[in-house]
């Protein structure tokens, strides 16, 4: 890699990184792992580096990294349920409660396929356009439509069974 290609990707991981990283850790949802996803996705755009000419694209190059390494991860893991007692009321609203029902939405959201949770957190949490999710994870955008569908309603279904029980 040349002088100049060097100094493009270093500004490039140094421009984006945060964003990715909150990406990695959606399709994750361990800050450990996130890093590790990301650094890995970073190695791979480094040794594709010279091969990636439009600017634009290399975003959602590595994003595409970022979901592929991700889903193969989760494919790789153990995906069994732990059952846990219900967690007691809290007695008083403040901060703690909007933190907690954030952690019941991450959870939930953990919970759901890997390519459903990658598009839901392109769309939802990244802001892309279906088409801009559909590049992202190489599937028609009916695909990213039909993901978005069931991954909401299965989120809408969980959040309430939490909520009611």
């Amino acid at each position: 890699m040349n002088a100049q290609d060097e100094t493009g990707f270093r500004e490039f991981v140094a421009g984006r990184s945060p964003a990715l990283l909150r990406t990695a850790y959606l399709l994750v949802g361990d800050r450990g792992r996130a890093e590790d996803l990301l650094q890995t996705a970073l190695v791979k755009t480094y040794l594709s580096w010279d091969r990636i000419r439009d600017g634009q694209a290399t975003e959602v190059y590595v994003r595409r990294i970022l979901i592929n390494t991700a889903t193969s991860w989760w494919r790789r893991r153990w995906n069994g349920e732990t059952a846990t007692d219900r967690l007691p009321e809290t007695a008083v609203a403040d901060a703690a409660d909007r933190i907690a029902q954030s952690d019941e939405v991450r959870r939930a959201l953990l919970r759901l396929p890997a390519r459903q949770r990658a598009a839901v957190v392109l769309r939802y949490y990244e802001d892309l356009g279906e088409a801009e999710v559909a590049e992202a994870l190489g599937v028609s955008r009916g695909t990213v439509s039909r993901y978005l569908t069931r991954a909401l309603h299965t989120l809408r279904t969980k959040l309430n069974e939490e909520v009611m029980a």
